[in-house]
């Protein structure tokens, strides 16, 4: 993956960005709102985290959307791509913030809480297993991890990805698919939600999503779980 990544580091926004003006919205809003959403799972949950892991950062958004929004102390973004890792110091690296290559990062089970948002539809299938194993090491017992991907039922989501030319050959994940895996790999699921149901000529209808957040039809779901405390 890494040499793609690499190929679309500097583009990447603007391909992306293209491909969701369909919905009336942009990177930047689904970013904010996933990141919200699980702020208010976190906090129905009684937890506090202040140390996350941004698991395929990017040029580095999100990782400090999360510690703005979840007030945290330590970000770290990990990425494959390398030229991706040095935007994302170059624009976001900070106290809070920082930012490594996989192989320069090693799991010490002492972090709150992983955040990935798609990523694993570009893992190769037979690796995702090592992929969850490398997160589960990355986490304190009784830590979180936040899986966002893209749902694979939802129409309006296939189309977006096949306007994106670094999705068109990604393999999707369907959300039992994925919580088959999690628990294979020892994780405990807390709970799957679906989100980003109506565009943005029907936001008047967004105060419905989270009553419609159990039902299959959002254009990414959560599936938020736990590494056993023992």
């Amino acid at each position: 993956m890494t040499p793609q990544f690499d190929k679309y580091a500097d583009t990447y926004d603007v391909e992306l960005n293209q491909a969701l003006a369909v919905s009336g919205e942009d990177k930047h809003h689904f970013a904010v709102e996933r990141i919200r959403w699980l702020k208010r799972c976190v906090q129905r949950l009684g937890e506090q985290p202040s140390s996350v892991i941004d698991y395929g950062c990017g040029v580095g958004d999100t990782s400090a959307l999360l510690c703005r929004i979840l007030n945290l102390d330590l970000v770290v973004g990990l990425d494959v791509s390398i030229r991706s890792l040095e935007r994302a110091r170059l624009q976001h690296e900070s106290d809070h913030c920082n930012f490594l290559g996989f192989d320069d990062y090693v799991p010490h089970s002492n972090i709150d809480m992983v955040y990935c948002n798609g990523v694993f539809h570009h893992i190769r299938v037979a690796e995702r297993a090592s992929s969850l194993d490398y997160i589960r090491r990355c986490l304190r017992p009784g830590g979180l991890f936040a899986l966002w991907e893209n749902n694979p039922w939802n129409p309006g989501t296939r189309y977006v990805m096949s306007q994106c030319s670094f999705d068109r050959d990604a393999i999707m994940i369907s959300p039992p698919e994925a919580a088959r895996l999690l628990r294979v790999q020892g994780f405990q699921v807390i709970s799957v939600h679906y989100l980003f149901i109506f565009p943005r000529f029907l936001k008047l209808f967004r105060f419905l999503e989270p009553h419609f957040s159990r039902i299959p039809l959002g254009a990414q779901y959560q599936i938020l779980c736990r590494k056993p405390v023992a």
